[in-house]
């Protein structure tokens, strides 16, 4: 683990005097993380960059990059997902202020003039969480569909499946079926 920045820091005297802080931080460190990790180990390296923008607003331009121990919803197989992720942060101390924030700025709330850096990276590592882990390596798995074998629909192509498009007329051609026995 690289130890070269601080816990916390006032982000408008960082800001002022343009600091950046890089390093690493262990994935176990991160609390909130866990509840979506399958594993420990693994650290999470970043670079904040603070200055200040053109309306004299605090910012912060973060960086994330991991390799995040996650169970592949397919194969149900940890795998590891990369993520890679920057962001810019605008630095409030109010809830108010979010609605004065550029539509290009993330707000990051500010309490008692300090900022946890463990907590933004954390935030980041959260924000890239794909909602269905799924291990690019593992091919689809095949499922049975009356007769044949077919491959699940991927909710990411285009095309969209309407699986009960055509119950009324299966329901119509069993009534019919069942007319016919009695």
């Amino acid at each position: 683990m690289s130890r070269e920045y601080p816990d916390w820091v006032n982000p408008w005297k960082a800001a002022e005097g343009r600091r950046t802080f890089s390093g690493t931080m262990p994935l176990q460190r991160m609390e909130r993380l866990q509840d979506v990790l399958i594993g420990p180990g693994g650290e999470a390296r970043f670079v904040m960059r603070f200055a200040y923008d053109g309306q004299g607003r605090a910012t912060i331009d973060i960086e994330v990059e991991s390799d995040l121990p996650l169970l592949c919803q397919r194969s149900l197989e940890p795998y590891n997902e990369p993520v890679k992720r920057r962001s810019l942060l605008g630095v409030i101390e109010d809830m108010a202020e979010e609605q004065l924030m550029p539509e290009n700025y993330e707000p990051v709330l500010v309490v008692n003039h300090q900022v946890a850096l463990l907590d933004l990276v954390e935030d980041e590592l959260l924000l890239a969480v794909p909602q269905v882990p799924r291990n690019p390596l593992v091919e689809a798995v095949l499922v049975q569909a009356g007769e044949e074998l077919v491959p699940p629909p991927d909710p990411q192509d285009g095309d969209t499946r309407q699986p009960f498009a055509d119950l009324a007329e299966q329901l119509k051609q069993h009534a019919q079926g069942q007319k016919k026995k009695s």
